[in-house]
């Protein structure tokens, strides 16, 4: 079987929630490793993760600031030596159980990009968002189906794996530091012809959730053009290089230090 390794992004996490998921993933999945990426921690989280996870093969590696979920992850992934890389958000909102699901489609060699699906018609949704939140997503996903070449119900679950191979293809096309980082990385993966898995979950809407609904929108809308920008110069289209000569983009995730 191929070796897995997972990384969990945690900002501020509630530090019982975290521990607790932590260990279920570890039961559930048997990784090589878990790579917990905790950025702004409170005082005392970091020694309480260290030491609530210690009998298990667990790495804390804590950024004094808040770098974002996609630098947190893309970091999480450059450390990570596995075939299999994998991230899930660590309010535990997907499951332990169905998170392995979608892993399995890359451990079984089914897909290159499994994506976790929380508005896939066979999914199941515990807990409701708010009405704006829910329109919000809504409309957003018309948008990326539109200016994406992926067909998806869901872009922006917190839980996706990936090959080794298909990581090494598509991190130096990756620039999204937070939530728009989950858009790009299928856009990218589209753009390399990788074989992407939509998987149904079961997930639970957690409160005390960290994004503002609107912003967080706006923000998702640029960063869609963005992504269809440049997926369509791996593309090669003629056009969106000449539009990307006359830009100054700034450096890819991986060349930042």
């Amino acid at each position: 079987m191929r070796s897995l390794g997972v990384v969990v992004p945690a900002y501020r996490p509630d530090t019982d929630r975290l521990v607790a998921y932590t260990a279920a993933l570890h039961d559930t999945l048997a990784p090589e490793t878990i790579r917990v990426e905790l950025d702004a921690p409170s005082d005392g989280t970091t020694a309480a993760v260290e030491a609530a996870l210690a009998d298990t093969p667990t790495t804390v590696n804590v950024s004094p600031y808040r770098r974002g979920k996609g630098a947190a992850v893309t970091a999480g992934f450059e450390a990570l030596d596995t075939d299999i890389l994998a991230f899930v958000d660590a309010d535990g909102s997907t499951t332990a159980d169905s998170f392995t699901d979608v892993v399995a489609q890359v451990r079984n060699g089914d897909a290159d990009l499994a994506v976790g699906s929380r508005r896939h018609p066979d999914a199941t949704v515990a807990g409701h968002q708010t009405v704006a939140r829910r329109l919000l997503g809504d409309g957003f996903v018309r948008v990326a189906r539109r200016l994406l070449n992926t067909d998806l119900h869901d872009y922006q679950c917190g839980a996706k794996a990936i090959t080794r191979e298909g990581w090494t293809q598509v991190r130096e096309h990756l620039y999204e530091p937070g939530f728009a980082w989950d858009i790009e990385l299928v856009a990218m993966a589209a753009a390399f012809d990788l074989r992407i898995a939509e998987v149904p979950i079961t997930w639970e809407d957690r409160p005390g959730s960290t994004v503002d609904p609107i912003r967080t929108a706006l923000r998702m809308g640029r960063a869609v053009l963005a992504a269809r920008h440049r997926a369509k110069q791996v593309r090669d289209s003629r056009l969106h290089s000449a539009i990307a000569a006359q830009r100054d983009d700034p450096s890819a995730l991986v060349e930042q230090e």
